[in-house]
């Protein structure tokens, strides 16, 4: 209704601006004639216009509009996951997310962690694909790791315990284990090592740094006697 006022509206001050200058031109009876013929079909070819656009208006109107969380649930069915799954999948991006960047290793593990993500139908979904896909994979190039052995050579004094705790290695005295087993070629008794000795010192997993740091927080000195 509202479209058909204003487009008559339109129309008449057509109507008038034409006539007036009709009257400053002094046109003939023919020109006229002529002037009100194309306005008669100006005003036909705005009504239908109009017309057009009252007949979409009212579908607009009619057509029912799917709720976000409808539209979000249809997509979650496309990719045979419920809103639980793809909620724990996001806890698992933003998890490993934050190990990249973090560059928790190692790396290795990291890569098949992502690869496990990528393989997951989840990751096809808007939210999901070009941070899984692309984004978190060149995190994962340009990560340069640190080598995954370095190695140390003993000085008097050493035990393993004391090495393990160097900052540069564990920090820990309980990862010394580690030491031990990667070289177990050299070392024959765990308390007797000797300088000059050039041990491997490996990163720790995250496995072992887990179950070491756990040791070291849980750790009481005997009470002094």
């Amino acid at each position: 209704m509202k479209l058909s006022k204003y487009f008559l509206s339109v129309f008449a001050l057509l109507l008038i601006v034409s006539f007036s200058v009709l009257a400053q031109e002094k046109m003939t009876k023919e020109e006229w004639e002529a002037e009100m013929a194309r306005l008669k079909t100006q005003k036909e070819s705005l009504t239908t216009e109009v017309t057009t656009l009252n007949t979409d208006v009212n579908n607009l109107k009619a057509t029912k509009v799917q709720s976000y969380d409808d539209c979000m649930n249809d997509l979650y069915t496309m990719v045979g996951a419920t809103k639980s799954d793809v909620d724990n999948y996001r806890n698992a991006v933003n998890e490993l997310d934050g190990k990249i960047n973090r560059k928790e290793g190692p790396k290795a593990d990291r890569q098949k962690d992502l690869n496990a993500l990528k393989m997951n139908k989840i990751s096809a979904l808007p939210e999901f694909f070009d941070k899984v896909q692309n984004q978190m994979q060149r995190s994962l190039d340009s990560w340069v790791e640190e080598a995954q052995v370095k190695s140390y050579t003993v000085v008097k004094g050493d035990c393993l315990w004391r090495i393990a705790k160097k900052p540069e290695h564990y920090g820990n005295g309980f990862a010394w284990p580690v030491i031990y087993k990667a070289n177990r070629d050299q070392i024959k008794n765990p308390n007797l090592i000797y300088p000059k000795q050039i041990f491997k010192i490996p990163n720790l997993t995250e496995e072992e740094k887990a179950k070491y740091d756990k040791l070291k927080m849980n750790y009481k000195p005997a009470p002094v006697q």
